[in-house]
């Protein structure tokens, strides 16, 4: 079974589960990111019943490589399910009781309020595994049926994904970016969905544009994270958005990075704005040509999106093949024509078949766990705002004809972007037909 999962549950009186737990080695918590550190003393029972089994939860995940932890509450018990690289396993169920001690213990490390149990609230923890830093990021949900949702994303420092490079974005993409920062004007928007890694993407998307050149600043909140050579630039008490984003322009800032786009008031203040400076924010969508037509609905402006939106991008995360057993094959020239790959093509690869009646260890790979996949890379599309994608937006066009002009035009789509990893040998083509049905 690869990684032990699906197990439904573990029996805790197991004597090989027992010798597991004394090699684990668990999480150091060090600390809120929001510095709220809470008074341990004064909670002991919580305590008592809730950190080891929070340490240990983590812990397990971690040493699976899982950055995702999820705890729903499912009637008479919790469910856990762990996500790696992005692909959830069911990992096991606990009594309510002992879950929800689980979530406030959590709460309680990030500096959240444990007696508010009907609000959505989220926060970070500082912490240490394997010698190594990490941040663990949680969020709580109330659920109707009672008890609390768990959602705890775990974020190795080393492995930060931050930049462009780290993202994947093509030479053109990157150029793109780097030309619009540089004229000092227009909005760059990253549309998402939730957990799809929008606000990686815009960090990225900043991180784009040259400090050195141009003078960058954030009135976004991080939650405790660090953008480096960003300015942090701080709000008075009692500014709304609109005078904060002109003290910023009075500060001679040249890019600002803002709080995703939550309603048609600050959307249309920031393209507004975006007039005398650069924006870059994010937006809730499926992919860019519905960020489009979200930002013309919201606004109930065509005239103004087209003013100040310049270029609008998506992704869809992919696995990347591990590199120490991913098998190299010759495709076939029809396979090659049909996916629009070079016919040149000589080489593909893709993951190992995995037997699932196999279970010698050493038929296992040790460095991704016998899933042939070790890590993510986004599959990024783009939108750019020329004069004929204008011109359709200002005439009432939907998403679909939007995204249909934009790949006739040649921008980078998903699919075109997806080809292009293959061909470099980073995913395969049953992991882009994986992430296309999802």
């Amino acid at each position: 079974m690869i990684f032990g999962f699906g197990k439904g549950g573990r029996d805790h009186d197991d004597d090989d589960d027992d010798e597991e737990e004394d090699e684990l080695d668990f999480i150091l918590f060090k600390g809120a990111m929001n510095e709220n550190n809470p008074d341990l003393s004064a909670n002991g029972r919580l305590v008592q019943a809730g950190l080891i089994p929070a340490k240990k939860l983590i812990s397990e995940a971690l040493a699976r490589r899982a950055d995702t932890i999820r705890i729903e509450p499912k009637g008479k018990v919790a469910a856990v399910s762990y996500l790696v690289d992005g692909v959830p396993y069911p990992a096991a169920k606990m009594p309510p009781k002992a879950a929800n001690a689980v979530i406030q213990m959590l709460k309680l490390l990030a500096g959240l309020d444990i007696t508010d149990k009907t609000s959505k609230q989220g926060g970070g923890i500082n912490a240490e595994f394997d010698e190594v830093e990490h941040e663990v990021r949680i969020d709580v949900s109330p659920v109707k049926t009672g008890g609390e949702r768990l959602l705890v994303r775990v974020q190795n420092l080393k492995e930060k994904l931050e930049t462009p490079s780290d993202l994947g974005f093509s030479d053109d993409l990157q150029q793109k970016i780097r030309e619009i920062g540089g004229s000092k004007t227009g909005l760059m928007l990253a549309a998402g969905m939730p957990m799809s890694g929008t606000t990686t993407l815009t960090i990225a998307m900043i991180r784009g544009i040259d400090p050195y050149l141009y003078s960058l600043a954030s009135i976004a909140d991080m939650h405790g994270r660090d953008l480096p050579h960003i300015q942090d630039f701080k709000w008075n008490e009692g500014d709304d958005l609109e005078a904060t984003i002109k003290r910023t322009v009075r500060a001679d800032i040249d890019v600002l990075f803002v709080d995703p786009i939550a309603s048609a008031e600050e959307l249309k203040v920031v393209l507004e704005g975006a007039a005398s400076q650069a924006f870059i924010s994010e937006i809730p969508a499926r992919d860019a040509a519905d960020g489009i037509a979200r930002a013309v609905a919201l606004t109930k402006d065509p005239k103004l999106v087209t003013a100040g939106l310049r270029l609008v991008i998506s992704q869809k995360l992919v696995r990347l093949l591990c590199r120490k057993c991913r098998h190299a094959y010759r495709p076939n020239p029809k396979l090659l024509s049909k996916v629009g790959l070079p016919k040149e093509t000589r080489k593909l690869y893709r993951a190992p078949r995995f037997d699932e009646e196999d279970d010698e260890e050493e038929d296992v790979c040790d460095h991704c766990g016998g899933t042939g996949y070790r890590g993510r890379i986004g599959l990024i599309e783009m939108i750019e705002l020329t004069d004929d994608i204008k011109k359709l937006i200002l005439a009432g066009t939907d998403a679909a004809t939007l995204r249909k002009k934009a790949r006739e035009a040649g921008m980078q789509s998903f699919q075109s972007d997806g080809i292009r990893l293959v061909a470099e040998g980073k995913t395969s083509l049953e992991e882009l037909q994986r992430a296309f049905r999802a």
